[in-house]
């Protein structure tokens, strides 16, 4: 049998359930730790950036709208895809971030638990943050929460899968759609995760991954008029700061960077982070049953 050649994989984005290259044709060197080439990613631009926006907000109202107990089912089916091409995942965080085998079959592995762990709160956060509140009057009052609407996501720098699962997951399982930044140095983990969620029940458009300059696609996301809320994840101090001032002027809810350890139990935060809260007032008794809300 003759020799063959490798075929070589292209990543590309992924931006409304379809795999587009950058609009400007540009792609960057992604080397492991130890400077070895492993592929060319796309180099995003801003065109990319409000692109991924418009699809986001696109996907929005169908996403939000679904009921909690079909988002969990949805994801639990990524869930099932990523445990397909574990052997991908980890041959990607290995020579993403300089491990050995064992240790990226680790991190994958606590990933798609991750996953799992967030697929089975979407039908459950509700009973956290919300519920029936005491008033004074004949009067029903219940808090229930809503997703706040498109989210920017910086993926964190160092964990390029299990920080990665970590800070998309608790966005889609509230009903929040988003626009995913990955890893600088490390995108391709990232870059493959569009694959799984292409090949998935996800719709279109509910997780749209940019790969490129951090903080030449986090300013005009931050400062986007049609972007709800970023997580500042993946950005340093002096990044942060700057990304904060651009999230005010449309009073975007914005989650600080912050030192995270990805393998502990992450809690609440990150889903309860890009919520809001609605209220409603029921008359009860003879008032009849109109209702009004604010």
């Amino acid at each position: 049998m003759s020799d063959r050649l490798s075929v070589f994989k292209t990543y590309k984005l992924y931006v409304g359930g379809k795999f587009p290259r950058s609009e400007s044709g540009r792609v960057y060197e992604v080397t492991d730790p130890k400077g070895k080439w492993l592929a060319n990613a796309p180099l995003s631009s801003r065109k990319d950036a409000r692109d991924a926006v418009v699809a986001a907000r696109k996907a929005f109202g169908g996403w939000s709208g679904a009921t909690a107990y079909n988002r969990g089912q949805i994801l639990y089916r990524v869930a099932e895809m990523l445990e397909g091409r574990r052997e991908q995942f980890v041959r990607e965080v290995a020579d993403a971030e300089g491990l050995s085998k064992s240790k990226a079959a680790a991190q994958v592995d606590a990933a798609i638990d991750r996953w799992v762990w967030y697929a089975g709160w979407t039908d459950k956060i509700a009973q956290l943050v919300g519920g029936a509140n005491p008033v004074a009057g004949p009067f029903f009052n219940l808090s229930t929460p809503e997703p706040t609407g498109v989210v920017t996501v910086l993926a964190p720098q160092d964990s390029s899968f299990l920080g990665l699962m970590s800070v998309i997951a608790p966005v889609i399982a509230t009903g929040n759609t988003a626009v995913v930044v990955a890893s600088e140095r490390a995108p391709l983990p990232a870059l493959s995760l569009g694959e799984v969620l292409a090949t998935s029940d996800l719709p279109g458009g509910v997780v749209n991954v940019l790969s490129g300059r951090t903080a030449e696609l986090a300013a005009p996301l931050a400062a986007h008029q049609d972007v709800n809320a970023i997580d500042l994840a993946g950005a340093d101090a002096a990044l942060a700061k700057e990304l904060e001032i651009a999230a005010a002027d449309n009073l975007k809810r914005v989650l600080r960077p912050a030192a995270v350890d990805y393998t502990a139990d992450p809690g609440t935060r990150r889903m309860t982070a890009f919520l809001e809260t609605k209220t409603v007032w029921h008359p009860t008794g003879a008032l009849g049953a109109a209702g009004s809300s604010y």
